[in-house]
């Protein structure tokens, strides 16, 4: 049952964070507008398909900013009561230092639960509208996917390469399907200049078209200057957006993972780097809640500004850590899981050492 310092407590703590993400996120939309309106003029971005963007980018701001947002919050508002000798109050009345932070763990529970439904199903689909704007208007000409020498397995028995893919003619050139049969043995193959999505009749249309197949130990050639048939896979699974993850929920997520390791998707740790790191941040909502009472709650010569430079400060370091271990798991190999795991456990033990100094 919560007592009234709880209460008192964990209402300046929720009131506190969302006044700041308040604040900070429409700071975020006018400085991306203010970079952005010359290229949204330039390229004749329609005023509904631009609100729309903003719209997904809110979300998807709030979701980058919202651990960071929340530390600095907490130290804000608790340095504050340190300020105003209101802690030193509290605990001179008998209450431990341990039992005056339950109201931060249970806000903190409360903001973990908001980053996981938030991070798991919210922002997935606002990061579709995001990115499409994105590609669309602001980085045009750039590639969001690989569209050279792209090798896919679509299972234990067939293989599938181009040479290259244009995701807008959805045609991809140099087209080769293998298929093995139960001993591992080259069943069929099939050969093609390009290889086309036509929409309107949901087929495969293939240029310049060859099977090779082994019969009686004889191959058997069988070629059409073009052939129009179905496949199993879809056109896009040649070559994925790269912010293919972003977009997915957490039950997809794992579905798409489970699919690109059976193809052995050179680029799976990508994927599975935004998996953990949509699991780590409800944690790192504990771990900078600890940090930040630890760090404000004891009263200094300088004041609130010391206490918010020291956070500060701590913030950027643990985004450094975040962006330097998330940069080695998908360009060297590095664990994925262990990625996101070294800075959440070395500010844990930071977290736990301030708190006991804060204590004493």
């Amino acid at each position: 049952m919560l007592t009234i310092l709880d209460k008192y407590i964990l209402k300046r703590y929720l009131v506190t964070f969302i006044g700041i993400l308040l604040l900070f996120i429409p700071i975020g939309i006018m400085i991306s507008l203010a970079e952005k309106i010359g290229k949204i003029i330039d390229n004749e971005a329609p005023l509904g398909e631009t609100i729309e963007f903003y719209a997904n980018f809110s979300l998807v701001l709030g979701n980058i900013l919202m651990p960071i947002l929340l530390f600095l919050s907490i130290i804000f508002f608790t340095a504050k009561l340190a300020s105003n000798t209101e802690i030193i109050a509290i605990l001179s009345s008998g209450i431990s230092y341990w039992r005056f932070l339950r109201p931060y763990m249970i806000g903190a529970g409360i903001v973990a639960v908001l980053i996981f439904v938030m991070g798991q199903f919210i922002v997935p689909h606002a990061s579709i509208g995001f990115n499409e704007f994105e590609y669309k208007y602001f980085k045009k000409g750039r590639q969001n996917r690989q569209t050279t020498n792209i090798f896919n397995q679509l299972n234990e028995r067939d293989f599938i390469y181009v040479s290259s893919f244009d995701p807008d003619r959805q045609i991809g050139y140099n087209f080769t399907y293998e298929h093995f049969d139960e001993n591992e043995q080259l069943s069929y193959k099939i050969g093609a200049a390009n290889i086309r999505w036509i929409e309107k009749d949901s087929i495969y249309r293939l240029t310049s078209y060859a099977k090779r197949k082994m019969k009686d130990g004889f191959e058997v050639v069988e070629k059409k200057r073009r052939l129009d048939t179905l496949f199993s896979f879809q056109i896009n699974d040649l070559a994925p957006v790269s912010y293919i993850a972003d977009t997915k929920n957490l039950f997809e997520l794992n579905d798409f993972i489970k699919d690109q390791r059976r193809k052995g998707a050179s680029n799976i740790n990508t994927y599975v780097l935004v998996k953990y790191k949509r699991w780590a941040l409800p944690i790192a909502a504990f771990i900078l809640t600890i940090i930040a009472v630890a760090v404000s709650s004891v009263k200094r010569r300088g004041g609130m500004g010391y206490s918010l430079l020291l956070g500060i400060a701590l913030g950027l370091v643990y985004i450094f850590f975040d962006r330097i271990f998330g940069t080695m798991a998908e360009q060297s190999g590095f664990s994925p899981i262990l990625a996101v795991t070294i800075p959440n456990v070395i500010f844990g033990v930071l977290g736990i050492y301030l708190l006991q100094k804060a204590k004493r």
